[in-house]
């Protein structure tokens, strides 16, 4: 399989999986998934095998014969010894790469090289570089590197975490960190992955609405206006219609979370979200209204544009089964629209 246009990262939650599901065919082959396992830290062994199995199998269930990555970025040594035989046991259905780091304990490093070896679906190393650059982070990618089996092959994720707007170094940060890593290895996928998007509080959506540029897709234009000859073969990623905190966390059940939730969607240049009401009287019809405002919006693409859109305009005109939805479903609906205008603003043109 050649490489992807478009690497999101997405939480191994059911609004995520049922976001991609959403998807149109020719979208999701486009892209292959970063998939965060949830923390499961503090559970008895028995329970956290269960827990890690059930996690795995929901994410293959989505893929069948789609390739993508599972990271257990805050595993434990249970943790781990759970998921790799679980890894091993759907690679005959669903081709999900292992993923370590060069930061992470020796053990973590093992088990995933062990499980790619096994699985002979590849490895991703994962570079988290949230500020500086630091070489230490390329002597132990080289390392790593130099314990992969020969018949294994290798992806680079650089991670660059929160790309907010005060990060003005970022773009050099991200060409360092490349500079060093591209010569290492004839990558099979070297993407960078940046979260774009805010992290939504109160202070933000304050007055309602709240318009945030789109600062890790506007990194990836200053990244292409070097030189570098390797800019050629970088795939752009990022964290979904959510921010790199968020996805952590996942959506409120609606029984702990703030009494509001948001309504999310990607233009060229920004992020929208529209405050809503969680529960109260009046709650529907006050999504409805938010609902209302990005359908209204000049850059909104049309109900046609993917599933997410459909529900929008369904929403804001009171139509469609499933009423309102939930803060999950409308987490879900962002991703549905964000990662499919994602994949068509990167796909290559062709004719006038």
């Amino acid at each position: 399989m050649s490489a992807p246009l478009y690497v999101p990262v997405l939480p191994a939650r059911p609004h995520a999986r049922t976001a991609y599901q959403q998807l149109s065919p020719s979208v999701q082959r486009a892209l292959v998934p970063l998939w965060n396992l949830p923390s499961r830290a503090g559970r008895p062994p028995d329970v956290l095998a269960a827990g890690v199995e059930r996690d795995v199998l929901d994410v293959s269930k989505v893929h069948r014969n789609h390739p993508a990555w599972v990271d257990a970025p805050f595993a434990d040594e249970d943790h781990l010894a759970a998921l790799a035989p679980v890894l091993s046991a759907v690679a005959g259905v669903s081709p999900l790469r292992p993923v370590t780091g060069p930061e992470r304990p020796r053990h973590h490093q093992a088990t995933t090289l062990e499980s790619a070896r096994r699985t002979g679906s590849g490895l991703a190393i994962r570079v988290l570089v949230p500020g500086e650059w630091d070489d230490a982070l390329g002597h132990g990618v080289r390392d790593l590197l130099a314990r992969v089996d020969p018949a294994v092959e290798a992806d680079l994720l650089l991670d660059l975490g929160a790309v907010r707007a005060d990060r003005t170094d970022t773009a050099k940060e991200a060409l360092r960190a490349l500079d060093a890593l591209m010569p290492l290895t004839p990558w099979r996928t070297a993407a960078v992955l940046g979260g774009g998007f805010p992290d939504v509080t109160a202070e933000l959506v304050e007055y309602g609405r709240a318009e945030e540029p789109r600062t890790d897709w506007h990194l990836w234009h200053e990244l292409h206006r070097s030189p570098r000859s390797y800019l050629g073969r970088l795939v752009y990623g990022d964290y979904g219609a959510d921010s790199a905190r968020g996805i952590t966390r996942g959506p409120s059940s609606g029984t702990g979370g703030p009494p509001w939730g948001v309504l999310r969607y990607t233009t060229g240049d920004s992020f929208v979200l529209v405050k809503v009401p969680t529960g109260g009287e009046g709650r529907a019809a006050a999504v409805r209204a938010g609902a209302r405002e990005l359908v209204a919006l000049p850059e909104f693409r049309g109900a046609a544009a993917s599933a997410a859109e459909t529900w929008l305009r369904d929403c804001a005109r009171g139509q469609g089964p499933k009423g309102t939805g939930t803060a999950a479903t409308w987490l879900q609906q962002a991703n549905v629209q964000h990662l499919t205008y994602a994949v068509r603003s990167l796909t290559p043109r062709t004719g006038p």
